[in-house]
């Protein structure tokens, strides 16, 4: 990516979660580049300053703005929410790019496995909660960052806290419920101008994967397969820049294409029964 700017988002607001790092630190140098003022996130100050002095050096002029708050407590991403809403009337773009591997099952303060709040519950709350002012911004975007590890995923409504199935494929259990969130949001934003779209970055070359000894020597055996940070960012960008994408509201990209997903993510009633458990975990009104 170079320092020059293109201005075509010129006095619109960007916020990409999980900005601190990885992809989610290119999508946002990205935005600012085309002359969106970048809001981040993260839950270590200190990194989203490291990250924000990053991108300011990387693009000239770039307007870099920080919010704190770990995904692993729903209380903060309502707090978080609320500043957002108080201080920035318009919001252009979301890109819920947050996420993590665990290799163990913890749980947090909110009693949820921490892949299933991280990776979904969080950014499932924090969309619903900038809905309104998303709505009310039009024509706006919603990015998902998803993943293609949705292939091995499946919602265990009875058990999304992964106490009776395997803890690790938790990761792709989140992956697809992200998917299938994004289909939710389609006939909930028909009409308003807002495009929600879920993407697959690639399997990149950084340190998302590096959770200990398994995934290690997982992650060294598909590294010659792996893209770098940059290029993992570019199909968020697409999704989140691009004009004219309503035709592809509601759907998967990989490599900035409409891809398949699991059959689980093609049923409407377990679409549905998906948002309505997640409203209910996270306390919001489950009704479309």
């Amino acid at each position: 990516m170079t320092n020059e700017r293109n201005d075509s988002l010129k006095g619109k607001l960007a916020i990409v979660t999980g900005a601190t790092a990885g992809i989610g630190r290119y999508t946002a140098l990205g935005l600012a580049q085309r002359g969106a003022a970048v809001l981040i996130t993260g839950r270590d100050p200190q990194r989203l300053n490291a990250a924000k002095s990053w991108i300011e050096s990387k693009c000239s002029g770039a307007v870099v703005m920080t919010e704190q708050a770990d995904f692993a407590s729903l209380r903060q991403v309502r707090a978080m929410a609320e500043r957002i809403i108080a201080n920035h009337p318009a919001i252009a773009i979301l890109v819920n790019n947050a996420g993590l591997i665990m290799t163990r099952r913890v749980m947090t303060e909110d009693g949820f496995e921490m892949t299933w709040q991280v990776n979904y519950l969080a950014p499932f709350l924090l969309t619903n909660l900038l809905l309104s002012t998303l709505k009310a911004s039009a024509p706006a975007r919603i990015v998902n960052v998803a993943s293609d590890a949705q292939r091995s995923g499946r919602i265990h409504f009875d058990d999304v806290n992964r106490e009776r199935h395997i803890i690790g494929l938790a990761y792709p259990q989140s992956k697809l419920a992200n998917i299938m969130f994004t289909y939710a949001l389609v006939h909930r934003l028909e009409g308003t101008g807002v495009t929600a779209i879920a993407v697959h970055p690639g399997f990149v070359a950084s340190n998302f994967g590096n959770k200990g000894p398994i995934f290690r020597l997982l992650w060294s055996l598909i590294r010659p397969l792996q893209i770098s940070e940059a290029q993992g960012a570019e199909n968020s960008l697409f999704a989140a820049t691009t004009p004219n994408l309503a035709a592809v509201s509601g759907r998967y990209l990989i490599k900035k294409k409409a891809a398949p997903t699991r059959p689980q993510s093609n049923d409407p009633d377990a679409v549905e029964r998906l948002w309505r458990l997640s409203a209910e975990m996270v306390g919001i009104p489950g009704s479309a």
